[in-house]
């Protein structure tokens, strides 16, 4: 099953609690669920092109607003649009120097823009267009795989 082809037994929460500690909240830094979406998918797309493996095992499904991961959504949902508050106890030790590298390579190109932004680029990619437009919903490892490797190639 697809959970044991992650890499390091992480799910989809480790990898959100990951981008939230990254957060300054002091410096105004938040992330909504929105913006917290977009990046778990562009951790779980650009791991399945450079490694080949997933990040987590859960689906990832084309919604309205892009790319979601359904179990997240409803983690999160009761925050609205508002930044979602930093998780107090994370340990770091569960995550891979390779993952770390992923997420925080992930963070530096993509944390900088805002929710909007992310979900209109997000709607510009073949991996959420052919699921919602298909209305399978499910965006599929493989979609995953051959779109991030030509934003690796390029």
């Amino acid at each position: 099953m697809a959970g044991k082809q992650t890499a390091t037994n992480l799910t989809c929460s480790d990898i959100a609690d990951y981008f939230l500690s990254l957060t300054d909240e002091e410096a105004g830094d938040s992330i909504s669920n929105l913006k917290l979406q977009k990046l778990v998918y562009y951790a779980q797309g650009f791991s399945l092109a450079l490694h080949g493996r997933p990040l987590f095992p859960e689906v990832i499904e084309a919604w309205a607003h892009g790319p979601v991961v359904p179990e997240l959504y409803q983690a999160y949902k009761a925050y609205g649009c508002m930044g979602i508050e930093k998780p107090k106890d994370i340990d770091f030790d569960k995550y891979s120097d390779e993952v770390k590298e992923l997420l925080n390579e992930v963070w530096n190109v993509y944390g900088q823009y805002s929710a909007w932004r992310l979900r209109a680029l997000a709607h510009e990619e073949p991996p959420w267009q052919a699921a919602y437009n298909s209305g399978t919903s499910v965006i599929s490892h493989k979609e995953l795989i051959e779109y991030f490797k030509t934003q690796v190639e390029e």
